[in-house]
This record gives structure tokens, sequence and C-alpha cells, in this order.
């Protein structure tokens, strides 16, 4: 017996909720903690090391980026998703998928809405992410106009369907807000990344609410060393370029040389940029050090 196995069976079927009407469920695990580094410890029986040794090994392990012990455990669930935010999920291509089908059942009668205080604006340096929030006064109208819409929806598509039209063809006009539900199957390695990637504060706000409560109500209490060692070296790592490195390195040797003490301003910087960057007007990458440095206390925030 697995050393999750009670966590397991008090998870397995409860829906943790996500949005207005979604869920997420655990439907079954397969491995541990222990599982993990038994994979890596290929040539050693079950109970050989001590626990504090497999903690060791599961952090070396993630820390170098050994995956495939990681590959031998594997998670199944039950989601209950908008089709929009279904479809960036769909994306990550390394799981088993069977989804809710209108083709042979009605479509799940329920659409995400949007609340007055939830409109938020288009960004205007990042082309697929948001900007700031709408007062809820001008949010309001949208909300209205949304609930509308997905009235008249529903009650065409029902429309259809009580005349007998074909489930395949009675779905075409349903909006992208429509809930589907799917199993989702997927090894620990893939979800871990899917995790990182989906949790991360750049991922749309709907789907991070996913990814977040997978990760923290269902995956952390099933494998808590796997877990802590995520959170340690993907979630709050930072990952230095060789760029990244060279800045570093020219900034402290302009400070020796001109007795700057750091934290140095934003303009320091980008006097000392790397060369790479200098002739260019707009450098994500260049953004991207900046935060770095300024995480790390090397360059003060801009007042």
């Amino acid at each position: 017996m697995s050393s999750n196995h009670a966590a397991v069976e008090q998870l397995r079927w409860q829906k943790f909720p996500v949005l207005d009407d979604g869920f997420v469920c655990l439907v079954d695990c397969m491995g541990d903690d222990a599982a993990v580094v038994q994979a890596a410890r290929v040539s050693y029986g079950a109970g050989t090391k001590k626990v504090s040794d497999d903690r060791s090994l599961i952090r070396y392990l993630l820390r170098h980026r050994h995956t495939t012990p990681f590959e031998m455990a594997e998670v199944k669930f039950l989601v209950r998703v908008p089709m929009d935010c279904w479809r960036q999920w769909i994306r990550h291509r390394t799981a088993n998928v069977n989804e809710y089908s209108t083709r042979y059942s009605v479509a799940i009668d329920s659409a995400q809405t949007t609340t007055p205080d939830e409109w938020r604006t288009q960004a205007a340096n990042n082309r697929q992410g948001s900007g700031d929030p709408l007062t809820p006064e001008m949010g309001e109208a949208f909300t209205q106009t949304e609930l509308e819409f997905q009235t008249a929806a529903r009650k065409l598509y029902q429309e259809r369907i009580d005349a007998g039209i074909a489930r395949e063809q009675a779905r075409k006009d349903l909006p992208l807000c429509t809930y589907t539900e799917a199993y989702w199957k997927i090894d620990l390695h893939n979800l871990l990344h899917f995790l990182a990637l989906r949790m991360d504060s750049h991922a749309q706000w709907e789907i991070r609410q996913y990814a977040t409560t997978l990760g923290e109500q269902i995956v952390k209490p099933l494998f808590p060393m796997v877990w802590e060692a995520f959170e340690d070296y993907r979630r709050q790592a930072m990952f230095l370029t060789r760029l990244d490195v060279e800045v570093i390195q020219s900034l402290q040797q302009q400070a020796a040389a001109g007795g700057v003490v750091p934290p140095f301003s934003e303009q320091f910087f980008l006097e000392h940029q790397h060369s790479e960057w200098k002739s260019l007007n707009r450098s994500r990458e260049r953004d991207e050090c900046l935060g770095k440095l300024r995480r790390l206390g090397i360059v003060k925030e801009a007042e």
C-alpha cells in the first residue's frame, strides 16, 4: 500500500470548486513520493533508504531535471471547465483525455459568467494578456449583455434539440463559455510542467484558478516531498541566462571601479545593459533581466 493511500481515499471524488460552476476532483492516483525514489533507485527494493534520504533524492532529481522517475507516478482527474479555458488546457498534449461528448449527450446547461468587477482591459505590452480591471460600474453593462447572449444561445440550442435536430449540429452555436467535463490522466512529471506554466502569474487568470486548485488541494497532499521540491526549484526559483549572468558581472565590475553600491538605479542598469540589447528600442529579454535583478535586490524598484 502506498504511503498516500489515506490521502487518496480522502480526496477521491471530492469536488473542489473553481470559477462560478467549475470543479476539479481526484479520480485515482498511482504512486507516491516513494514511487519516484524507487524508480530512481531501480536496483534497490522499497524501504531500503531513510525518509530523509528519499527527500534529498527527490530534491536532487527535480533540481537537476532528472524527469523520468517522476513519470512513474500518475494522477487521474475529473474536471469541469469552460470550453475556452479547456482549449488552453488541452494544448498540453502529454495527458490521456476523455471529454464529455455533445454528439452523444445534451450539452451541459451551464456557462461561465463574469461579475461586474471581473472584466479586464487588454494589456498594453502583451498581446495575449490582461491589463487593469474595469470599474464595477463599467463592467455592469458587459455583465448584463453577457447574460442576455448566453440566455439566447441556450434557448436557440434547446429549441433545436426539442425540434429533433441532431445533437452534433444543434451544438454548433453554443458559446465558448459553456462548461465541458473531461477525465484527464497525466504522469507527475508532465503534471508539474503544466502547473509551473499555468500557476504562473503570466497565465490567464481563469486557468490559473484551476491549476492552483489542482496543485494546492490535490497534488500537494498526495506528493508532499515532491511538492516541496517543486516549490523550491520551479515555482519560487529563478532561471539565469548567459546574458543575465554577464550583466550581473558587468554591474559588479562597474560598481567596484566607480565605488557605486548596490542596489543600482534602473538608469545604471540601462547604461551597462548587455551589448545585444543596446540597439533595441524594445526587448522582452532585457525587461525580464531587469525584473530578475529587482527581485534579487540588485536593482532598485522604480519610484
